[in-house]
């Protein structure tokens, strides 16, 4: 006879699962299943805040309470370390606050008169039509049905494009992507759409690279400080909180030494919040030419270099300029570099990650090769997502 069971912990994708290893979606900490496979609520369940959950993929835990959110994001990292064989002081998770997103990637379909705009619905191409949103920051989500009607007179029939928000300094920078843009009335459209939004930017691109078509002055970021111009499509972390955060563990990691390197720097985010001399890596070249001018204008010590990591990590002699390092790849990780400084004479690491996974596997590359993974502050500003970021401070 089978005898009801508790969910013990979330998955990575987000179901629960019992200690016998059932999955249950949308199951959390502390449920009962039976065998019908129906729920008993416990302890940490939550109400979802939003109309649209499960159906957006937007979000995946809503139905669990802070707690049991917290607990996922440690858990995560937990066992992505022991998975390496590997343990650390994994700290409290930093949480981001609902409403706090402050870019975010849309889809939009014309159905005959009516134009579908949000995210698509988890594990599908099906776009869920937003009406709601309790992660995008209000000033983002204002724009959602605007941009439904704008878009209800320039797509065709059956097309869709790609929405692209991003918070600026200046306002919302609103990219189209795979978006033709037809007849005179059509541009004048959305150029009447940006100034009546005030928009700190408008783009459109139709597969031949962005063309910005409003731009009222140069739009930028302000990272540590200082603001930095915004290439189309750049990175930028998720949220303001977030990006703190990351900023605070960095910082602490890296201490009060002299000389660092960022490697993978992007347009800036730890470079320009450090203390001493920074040489920054960046493979990106807009990335790279907008970190480049606004250190200069800034009169900051950081040395920008146009170069590809994965090609060409730097190596034991370079390395050994520096007294700390700031590592912050893309989901692949960052593999070559981290054998390059497995050996290197450098006295810290600071590690920040968006995958637990590629994570866990170079720092066993940096464990093997004598180093120490002292503490990991994980963070959760993909707020109710199965997304998790960290630091991981390093030391000899």
């Amino acid at each position: 006879m089978y005898v009801s069971e508790t969910i013990v912990r979330i998955a990575a994708r987000g179901d629960g699962v019992t200690a016998s290893g059932r999955h249950v979606a949308l199951a959390a900490p502390g449920d009962w299943v039976d065998a019908a496979g129906a729920l008993t609520t416990g302890p940490h369940r939550a109400a979802p805040p939003c109309r649209h959950f499960p159906e957006c993929g937007g979000c995946q835990l809503q139905h669990v309470d802070d707690a049991a959110y917290a607990d996922f994001v440690r858990d995560r990292i937990a066992g992505a370390l022991a998975a390496q064989g590997l343990t650390a002081d994994i700290r409290a998770p930093h949480l981001s606050p609902p409403l706090s997103r402050r870019r975010a990637s849309l889809r939009a379909e014309r159905r005959a008169q009516t134009v579908l705009l949000g995210f698509n619905a988890e594990a599908s191409h099906r776009i869920v039509d937003m009406r709601a949103c309790d992660i995008l920051r209000p000033e983002l989500f204002a724009l959602v049905a605007p941009l439904r009607a704008l878009l209800a007179t320039i797509l065709g029939p059956r097309h869709a494009c790609g929405v692209r928000l991003t918070l600026a300094d200046q306002g919302v920078d609103l990219l189209f992507e795979k978006l033709t843009v037809d007849g005179l009335a059509a541009s004048e459209a959305l150029t009447a759409f940006a100034a009546e939004h005030r928009l700190a930017r408008l783009a459109v691109d139709d597969g031949y690279g962005p063309e910005t078509l409003w731009e009222p002055e140069p739009t930028t970021v302000t990272l540590g400080g200082i603001p930095v111009a915004l290439p189309h499509g750049a990175f930028l972390q998720a949220t303001d909180d977030g990006e703190t955060a990351l900023v605070a563990a960095v910082r602490e990691a890296v201490g009060d030494s002299a000389t660092v390197a960022d490697l993978f720097a992007g347009l800036g985010t730890f470079a320009l919040a450090l203390p001493g001399r920074v040489y920054a890596a960046e493979g990106a070249r807009d990335a790279a030419l907008a970190l480049k001018a606004a250190a200069n204008r800034a009169q900051r010590p950081v040395f920008v270099d146009h170069r590809d990591l994965f090609r060409r990590p730097l190596d034991g002699v370079e390395l050994a300029r520096f007294d700390a390092v700031v590592l912050d790849p893309p989901r692949a990780g960052a593999k070559e570099q981290a054998a390059a400084l497995a050996g290197a004479d450098v006295a810290r690491i600071a590690y920040a990650s968006c995958n637990p996974a590629t994570f866990a596997r170079d720092a066993k590359t940096l464990v093997e090769g004598g180093w120490r993974l002292a503490w990991v502050q994980p963070v959760g500003q993909f707020r109710w997502s199965t997304h998790v970021e960290l630091v991981g401070a390093f030391t000899r």
